[in-house]
């Protein structure tokens, strides 16, 4: 068993050899070994570079091969690799830089309509020795900035017996990465992770979705998220599959994409299966190739999972739950469980893991009864980047991972979430979890999505505020949810304001941003 990400690559490259590794739709496919060959040459450039071990590189990149290369090249320099989401804003990266006291850069040229390093120009990042720049032209580089392909070549200078003793200094516990959480309910923080934890979250979906060479397997969202990296790519290296991903997240997009390339695996929010079934000819693409879906959120649809389940081929239809901070998934659905099951739960412990419920004073809470989820197993994070504090809040003395999340188990080991701790809000002394409302909504006809956030009330303390994204032709009112809500709710739950927007915020990974939310009714 490969125990480093840079020798699953030199294992996967000798056993796989010219099997497509990577398929692009823009680019097209790169093999086992050329993706092996150049993530030596970005790692013999970093040494050329002077970068020691234990130094930081930064990818901002949008999903390509030489996103992989250049995050193996760091790992096999025995560098610590920073994914960075391409949806970041260049003071969010330079802060990132700063906090991270990272060395390098890698960030692509041309994308989304403007040149990505113009958006640091202004920053002051004492500590960046190098910005590397993929994909652009002579014309477009600036005074402190070098392109990929003169980077690449600095590793002329390196010699093969320099590389195989840098290669050497990895082991299983040599950091690997540091994971920037998403965001969704404020300022992201950084999770450290070594080899053999990054490897663990790998391993861990090969097994849930048992993944083969035979796999064309379709990783969602961007390769700085955990669940397209270490659950993504990783874990394809480690069964031989060919990873794809979406270029574009409509349903039309993802519908060629599955059906084109005979896609396999696909994970993906709820978001997206609801937009794909919503496309009113859907049913023109073969999706016969597509075996194990997966999704998981706190909400996931009972409607749409039964329209998975009745109206598709699809073989297997299952939900998790997993984070960032314990390198991916916690729990998972099993191979025949029923589609109420499915749907509201998100399965049982995957093995090696251990979940429990723990009331505020961190007792164990019995079967049904609603608290903190804990998670401990050996792939958690090591701690948070400089934050003494938020490590100890998360991670206690027993090795028990505090999620932030509520839910409760049934007498099988299920566990059902119920919403995130910090979701909650107090209306005249009851708590309410919007992620119970949502559900319940998700059945109104005429509601696409919804989302609650509890706001300032002056009797109440709090109230909730729903936000609505009405189906396609839909003219449901203020009024008629309102009106069903008193009707279906207990009236502390029920919303006291409604706001209808076009599309809900969300976040690269396809969860809906909360405090976006909040600061759009703030600002209205």
């Amino acid at each position: 068993m490969t125990t480093t990400i840079p020798a699953l690559m030199r294992d996967a490259a000798a056993r796989y050899g010219d099997r497509a590794a990577l398929a692009s739709q823009v680019d097209g496919s790169i093999s086992y070994r050329e993706l092996d060959r150049q993530a030596d040459l970005i790692a013999g450039a970093l040494i050329a570079d002077g970068a020691r071990p234990g130094d930081r590189a930064a990818i901002w990149v949008p999903n390509m091969w030489e996103w992989i290369a250049a995050a193996i090249g760091i790992q096999r320099a025995a560098g610590v690799m920073v994914p960075l989401n391409t949806r970041l804003k260049g003071g969010e990266v330079a802060d990132i830089i700063r906090r991270g006291k990272i060395a390098r850069l890698f960030t692509i040229g041309q994308f989304l309509g403007r040149y990505y390093p113009d958006m640091l120009e202004s920053e002051v990042m004492p500590g960046l020795r190098r910005r590397i720049v993929l994909r652009a032209t002579p014309e477009e580089i600036g005074p402190d900035e070098i392109r990929w392909e003169e980077f690449v070549a600095m590793a002329q200078s390196t010699s093969d017996a320099a590389l195989a003793e840098r290669e050497a200094m990895v082991k299983p516990d040599t950091l690997a990465d540091m994971m920037f959480t998403s965001g969704t309910t404020g300022a992201p923080k950084a999770a450290i992770f070594d080899h053999r934890r990054s490897l663990g979250g790998g391993r861990a979906w090969v097994d849930i979705s048992r993944q083969t060479a035979d796999d064309r397997y379709c990783v969602f969202g961007p390769f700085s998220h955990n669940a397209s990296y270490k659950a993504g790519w990783v874990a394809g290296l480690m069964s031989g599959s060919t990873v794809y991903w979406p270029e574009a997240y409509d349903a039309v997009t993802i519908l060629d994409l599955v059906a084109n390339n005979r896609i396999s695996v696909m994970p993906a929010p709820p978001t997206v299966f609801q937009e794909v079934l919503a496309h009113p000819n859907w049913r023109d693409w073969d999706l016969s190739s597509y075996r194990f879906l997966s999704t998981g959120a706190t909400v996931v649809p009972i409607e749409l999972m039964k329209r998975l389940q009745a109206e598709t081929s699809i073989a297997e239809i299952s939900t998790g739950y997993g984070m960032t901070e314990c390198c991916g998934s916690a729990t998972h659905t099993r191979p025949g469980d029923p589609m109420e099951r499915i749907a509201y739960t998100v399965g049982t412990a995957i093995p090696g893991t251990e979940i429990r419920i723990a009331g505020p004073d961190g007792r164990s809470l019995g079967t049904g009864e609603s608290g903190e989820v804990l998670i401990r197993d050996d792939k958690l994070l090591i701690e948070y980047l400089d934050d003494p504090g938020a490590t100890h809040a998360t991670l206690d003395a027993d090795g028990w991972l505090h999620s932030g999340d509520v839910g409760c188990l049934d007498a099988d080991g299920y566990l059902k979430l119920t919403d995130r701790l910090k979701d909650m809000y107090i209306v005249g002394g009851f708590n309410v979890y919007p992620a119970e409302i949502e559900k319940q909504m998700t059945g109104l006809p005429g509601i696409h999505q919804s989302a609650i956030i509890g706001v300032p009330d002056n009797r109440l303390g709090e109230v909730g505020h729903a936000f609505i994204v009405r189906s396609a032709g839909s003219t449901i009112s203020s009024e008629e949810i309102i009106a069903w809500s008193k009707a279906n709710l207990a009236n502390y739950k029920v919303p006291r304001g409604i706001t209808f927007l076009d599309a809900m915020p969300i976040n690269s990974t396809g969860k809906i941003i909360k405090f976006a939310l909040k600061e759009l009714l703030k600002s209205a």
